[in-house]
């Protein structure tokens, strides 16, 4: 597909709302990716508590703890982990594997450990990518009491034969897992879900991009009531889906549009993976504007792993949510390894990604079913001042097609796709011909 590099405009109106993107909002994207990055996170613990704190002093979310032991449909609420320390000595006594500088170091939920031990039994518990071997890798052993270290693998090969001293200072017991919501009420109790995951550790494109761009959207949805509510999940991935989804098998039926946000802070093209039905509302409207943006993009087929489109996706709830994302997960180099930094993921990008969300929800806010109060024939545009030289060639496309389809079953996007017009030059030709009483809209 040849497409045309353009940037979208700085304001986005949402209605009577605006959603301001620039410089500003870069340098405020930076700075929370900065002070987000270095806490240590997993499905439960502290460090997810300290995140929803610090997103908290943004927008006012709801902090939420669901016992460990809870059942949640097939799974159980598993035990709370947190970690003090972790380090690896080698024989002559010096630290060379150390948690506290890259929290990455250690496989999340790893038990309790204080002992000595040949080389020959450590490499069991350790982790690395031979192809990449300058990187280290994540890992986890969520569901499974294990231990275990993660280095790069030129690390691993340099290691000497001899005793070992291993020590892990964490801790495994009953507590909860911990979410954060917000709702912002709308005109209709029809909601739209963004959804991001708070669980990795320093990874900044795979989840931490999304908590970034879903914190800073909500606090520029919280200024002024819009046509839906907005509702905001800060979730582990997966088990705090189905925590949810469990709590809100009612609820969750308000949803009418979703997007699961990760991966959007690298300088890869768009990508949306569509819901599982392929044709909600959601899927067309991102797909609008991918379109019109004249960025490069892709539209792929839902498939059944990924993240927590999954759950929403699932047969039980079938919701209509897809995930917009830049680079897809699992497909580019540095995905869950110490390669998804800061170097890698940068503000601009994610601001980029943010101004790309709100043209979604603009086509959301303000998409309508179009019914012509003036069927016979198309009307005189002219003598009420529509149909000159001062509207831009795509206003006045816009008003004829208006003009012929708005037939009561058609509806604003329907219209721009079929014209192949931007929707904003569709939707602003719409609004001139309902104020001169030739349109009705809703």
């Amino acid at each position: 597909m040849k497409v045309r590099l353009v940037k979208l405009p700085l304001f986005f109106v949402l209605g009577q709302k605006f959603i301001y993107s620039g410089p500003h909002m870069v340098k405020e994207i930076d700075a929370l990716l900065k002070r987000l990055f270095p806490i240590c996170r997993s499905i439960t613990g502290n460090g997810v508590r300290k995140t929803l704190s610090i997103i908290r002093t943004h927008v006012p979310l709801k902090i939420k703890e669901v016992p460990t032991g809870t059942k949640v449909f097939d799974w159980t609420v598993p035990k709370e982990w947190n970690i003090k320390d972790a380090y690896i000595k080698d024989p002559s006594g010096e630290k060379i594997v150390d948690f506290k500088k890259n929290n990455l170091h250690i496989v999340g939920y790893s038990i309790p450990v204080n002992t000595k031990m040949k080389l020959s039994g450590l490499k069991k518990h350790l982790h690395s990518i031979p192809e990449k071997p300058s990187i280290i890798p994540y890992k986890t052993s969520y569901y499974k009491e294990n231990w275990g270290f993660c280095v790069t693998h030129e690390q691993l090969t340099s290691l000497k034969d001899g005793t070992y001293e291993v020590v892990i200072d964490s801790s495994l017991k009953d507590g909860s897992l911990t979410y954060g919501e917000l709702l912002i009420p709308g005109k209709s109790k029809d909601e739209v879900l963004i959804s991001c995951g708070i669980c990795h550790p320093s990874m900044a494109n795979d989840s931490l991009s999304g908590v970034v761009l879903a914190t800073l959207l909500a606090k520029e949805l919280l200024k002024k009531k819009g046509r839906y509510s907005y509702r905001f999940l800060f979730i582990p991935e997966t088990i705090g889906a189905i925590v949810w989804l469990a709590g809100n098998k009612t609820g969750a039926k308000r949803i009418k549009h979703g997007l699961v946000a990760t991966c959007l802070g690298d300088s890869g093209q768009f990508n949306y993976k569509k819901s599982r039905a392929g044709n909600a509302s959601i899927d067309t409207a991102v797909e609008k504007a991918l379109k019109d943006s004249k960025m490069p993009y892709s539209i792929l087929d839902y498939w059944p792993t990924g993240s927590d489109e999954r759950q929403f996706n699932s047969p039980g709830f079938s919701l209509p949510i897809g995930s917009l994302m830049r680079s897809v997960y699992g497909h580019f180099p540095e995905y869950h390894t110490s390669g998804d930094n800061l170097d890698f993921v940068k503000g601009k990008y994610v601001e980029e990604t943010l101004r790309l969300y709100a043209e979604v929800i603009f086509i959301l806010e303000n998409d309508a079913l179009c019914t012509s109060r003036n069927p016979f024939c198309e009307p005189q545009l002219g003598p009420r001042g529509l149909y000159d030289d001062h509207h831009p060639e795509e206003f006045v496309i816009s008003l004829l097609w208006l003009a012929n389809y708005s037939d009561g079953k058609n509806t604003l996007l329907d219209i721009a796709n079929i014209a192949d017009q931007p929707f904003r030059a569709v939707q602003a030709a719409a609004e001139s011909l309902e104020k001169v009483g030739f349109l009705r809209l809703g």
